[in-house]
């Protein structure tokens, strides 16, 4: 697979750059890509008529998006993925991608000596009651697009107070940095994300045929 890291993004771009690599895959002129990158600050919004989890007055802007899920913040200091796989050939059952990306993002966490965990009747990371990594995915013709974001260093977190994260009412957002009580260089841990997701990506193909 291919593993494009273009730095820092807007999120139209970001946006764009998707729907381009989508397009690319369904027509067979690409390999699977997975993009991982920080955004330029901005909350986000799924497919939802439901806004109530965005304030007033925000300090950045809104972008809505055909992903799942109520709104979230991407920014500076959080490591954002876009796995851009076939899902026709991995079992289309979107259930069991996105734990598979929780399970991808508990053994990243892990690399840092923090210990996170799944929520039961709940999306994302956690380490205790906080919440360290939120998921929101869409799919065109069975080719994945969106995916996970997780914060790394402790100034990630900052603009979450001005929303409800995800629509859950008093979550607390942590980050790598928090959890670890040190220092993470956020380049060392694109590079782990990286690694470890070609190392982790063939565990999707056995478990979408078992």
């Amino acid at each position: 697979m291919n593993i494009l890291l273009p730095g820092r993004l807007t999120f139209e771009a970001a946006l764009a750059l998707q729907e381009q690599l989508v397009d690319r895959l369904q027509r067979g002129e690409s390999e699977e890509t997975l993009v991982l990158l920080e955004h330029e600050p901005v909350y986000t919004i799924g497919r939802t008529r439901d806004r109530s989890s965005l304030c007033e007055d925000l300090p950045h802007a809104v972008f809505e998006t055909n992903r799942g899920g109520q709104a979230t913040y991407h920014g500076p200091g959080q490591l954002t993925g876009y796995p851009i796989l076939d899902l026709n050939k991995r079992g289309r059952d979107l259930h069991h991608y996105l734990r598979f990306l929780e399970e991808y993002l508990i053994h990243f966490s892990a690399g840092f000596g923090i210990t996170a965990h799944r929520r039961e009747g709940l999306t994302g990371v956690w380490v205790g009651e906080r919440k360290l990594a939120s998921l929101g995915v869409g799919v065109r013709k069975w080719i994945s697009m969106h995916g996970f974001a997780i914060n790394i260093l402790a100034t990630s977190t900052i603009a979450f107070s001005n929303i409800t994260p995800c629509g859950l009412a008093g979550v607390e957002m942590t980050s790598l940095e928090r959890e670890s009580g040190a220092p993470v260089d956020f380049e060392s841990a694109l590079q782990e994300a990286s690694r470890l997701f070609e190392e982790m990506l063939p565990q999707l193909c056995v478990e979408a045929r078992s």
